[in-house]
């Protein structure tokens, strides 16, 4: 049995792809890139070109590319094609004990694959760290649930053979 994680721990988004598991895994690890969207919300590099890229496998980086310097925000922790993927995700304002987790579970539904995102480990972080933009843990959460769900969309627009809408982010 699993421990009970702590209230305000984590946030959770999913989204229905019509598109077999094997090509939502591959689309979401292998062309992260072609859906996590642009602009100081999403990246470190904000409106500036860069690359988001997720290497294969346990152990593997994932990374911003900004013309060369690269900004490691995670390493993968579970690599199970094509039903899931998990790795750790650090903002570069936590500290080198801090962390939080994001898994990723494929599974088939008619006519597609339905995605999960749970991303977990909030509540080690504190109230007062610069990650949370002054809010209060469930404002914080509110607005991360929407966070995810903006790049969720993003992905299925490119699962479903559309370029995401508003690469930029200036208006936020």
């Amino acid at each position: 049995m699993t421990p009970e994680r702590p209230a305000g721990d984590e946030v959770r988004a999913e989204v229905h792809v019509r598109v077999p598991c094997e090509r939502a895994f591959e689309l979401f690890t292998t062309r992260l890139d072609a859906w996590w969207r642009r602009g100081v919300r999403y990246r470190n590099a904000g409106a500036a070109a860069s690359l988001m890229h997720l290497e294969a496998g346990v152990g593997g980086r994932l990374f911003e590319d900004m013309g060369g310097h690269l900004v490691e925000v995670g390493r993968v922790t579970a690599w199970q094609p094509p039903h899931h993927v998990a790795f750790t995700w650090c903002s570069t304002t936590f500290t080198r004990e801090q962390q939080t987790e994001v898994l990723v579970h494929f599974e088939p539904r008619e006519e597609g694959t339905q995605v999960r995102v749970v991303h977990r480990g909030w509540a080690a972080i504190p109230e007062d760290h610069p990650v949370r933009h002054g809010r209060a843990r469930a404002a914080f959460l509110r607005g991360l649930g929407l966070w995810w769900g903006d790049l969720l969309s993003s992905y299925r627009l490119q699962a479903h053979g559309r370029a995401p809408e508003g690469s930029g982010d200036s208006a936020r």
